[in-house]
């Protein structure tokens, strides 16, 4: 039996429509593994930043001085000493911001934001942290700064020795 052009053409049709459909599978996948490999990516990159910060810093002994004193004391340093301990303690925040941001936009995991949230609430009580936060917050995204001032309200007490004050 010989098939007409026009049924030629519906048999054309029907491969077309499941060729279409495998191709909508097929591109399904490929986005949901770039999905994947852009939270891990983000992840990671979130992770390198706050470890070279630390690193830094407990690798620099005059900053991490600084740092230390900035953050237990009443009163502002030096001039110079204050910007420096401003501006460091700054960068760190950019970072937290950054890994918050990922984190509500469910790029990265929420782990990691907790693991931010330990490290504002060890701080959120010392004196620096208050001059920081006061001098500083305007300079970050509004939902950050919420996040911030919660994970403040909700912290009772430092959970690490490193951020009691000094007697």
């Amino acid at each position: 039996m010989k098939m007409k052009l026009k049924q030629w053409a519906s048999v054309a049709e029907i491969i077309g429509a499941f060729a279409v459909v495998i191709s909508l599978v097929y591109v399904g996948i490929q986005v949901n593994d770039s999905a994947g490999a852009v939270r891990s990516a983000s992840a990671n990159d979130a992770s390198v930043a706050l470890q070279a910060f630390y690193l830094q810093l407990g690798s620099d002994r005059e900053t991490s001085s600084i740092v230390y004193r900035g953050l237990t004391s009443e009163q502002a340093l030096t001039n110079e000493e204050e910007y420096q301990f401003l501006m460091v303690l700054h960068g760190a925040f950019l970072g937290f911001q950054n890994s918050y941001l990922l984190a509500e936009e469910g790029t990265i995991d929420e782990e990691l934001l907790n693991s931010l949230k330990i490290n504002v609430a060890n701080i959120h009580r010392l004196p620096g942290m208050k001059r920081y936060w006061r001098q500083r917050r305007g300079y970050l995204h509004s939902g950050f700064v919420a996040w911030v001032d919660r994970v403040s309200v909700e912290a009772t007490e430092s959970t690490m020795d490193l951020y009691k004050l000094p007697d």
